[in-house]
């Protein structure tokens, strides 16, 4: 196909629909770049332990604040330990205001970045929001605890 033989109203038409699509897809192009860096993935415990998270990328992290964890620095600084109630704990240091709810033996989702050394650095902390609600993430991650351990009184 030449566009010299072609009439001009038909080559303009077809320069229009080219730059259409192109325009089209940079902006598909963009969108998809965007939500891209704003994916913070969750991550339980033991994948963070197992080395599957990403070290030195935003994420999150959730689980069980282990009971006698929490250790308050100076200022805002916090550290506390999360586990998903089998063997696997992270520690997690936080400087900032803790929610409300925050207490230990509840769940609880932290978004931060992982460092080499196997801390997660959290910007935020998020706490269940009344005594029945469980961050479904954390739910699933108890949930396969659970399943795992046997339960008393019944045999195997």
């Amino acid at each position: 196909m030449k566009f010299g033989k072609m009439k001009s109203h038909r080559r303009n038409r077809l320069l229009l629909v080219l730059l259409a699509i192109a325009g089209t897809g940079t902006a598909v192009g963009l969108v998809l770049m965007a939500l891209n860096k704003n994916i913070n993935l969750f991550y339980a415990p033991a994948e963070i332990v197992a080395g599957n998270a990403p070290v030195g990328e935003t994420i999150r992290a959730g689980g069980m604040v282990v009971n006698g964890s929490v250790k308050r620095g100076k200022d805002l600084d916090v550290s506390f330990v999360i586990s998903d109630l089998k063997s696997s704990e992270v520690t997690v240091r936080y400087s900032g205001i803790l929610p409300d709810l925050f207490r230990e033996g509840q769940g609880v989702i932290a978004r931060g970045v992982l460092r080499d050394d196997g801390v997660f650095v959290a910007d935020e902390v998020l706490a269940k929001h009344d005594e029945k609600y469980m961050p479904p993430e954390v739910a699933d991650v108890l949930a396969d605890a659970h399943k795992d351990k046997p339960q008393a009184g019944k045999t195997l």
